[in-house]
């Protein structure tokens, strides 16, 4: 083999090379945003409201930090009418990865966007994910996180009175 030849077989070997890499580059890139934003979807079903006075209010939370009653700590927030017939509410979280969440909700009767309470005991109807039992004091982020698997999924609370 040549001089010639041999820097051929190298140039097309290089050549070769680069267009693999550049299909597996290509293969595997999503631009900026595609990898920023979350593909599943959370539905929350709200039951149980005593009447269709003022709207359901949810929080998202994404760790226990804020969780359930501040709503400035959730990584959404959402507002829904409530059915008169079925008194019952539909929230719906877009946009969200992989990971552990929890949800908070309150009964906003009288549209103060504030859970009421008197002498520390809520006036309102309030729940959360897991619908955990009627205690003294708010529920933890611990018993009421779960799993979001990266689908849409859905869950059902049921408001506590």
């Amino acid at each position: 083999m040549n001089q010639r030849d041999l820097f051929i077989q190298r140039c097309l070997g290089v050549a070769v090379l680069s267009a693999a890499s550049l299909i597996l580059v290509i293969g595997f890139w999503q631009p900026a945003e595609a990898q920023s934003a979350g593909a599943a979807t959370l539905s929350v079903h709200v039951t149980g409201a005593r009447n269709a006075k003022g709207q359901i209010r949810a929080a998202l939370f994404q760790g226990a930090k804020g969780f359930p009653n501040d709503a400035s700590q959730a990584i959404q927030t959402q507002a829904a009418d409530i059915d008169p017939r079925a008194l019952s509410a539909q929230i719906v979280f877009k946009g969200l990865h992989e990971g552990v969440y929890a949800v908070s909700v309150f009964h906003d009767e009288n549209m103060n966007q504030k859970l009421d309470k008197f002498m520390g005991i809520p006036k309102e109807g309030y729940g959360a994910s897991n619908n955990p039992k009627k205690k003294m004091g708010p529920p933890s982020f611990e018993e009421t996180k779960f799993q979001l698997n990266g689908t849409d999924q859905s869950l059902e609370i049921k408001l506590i009175y």
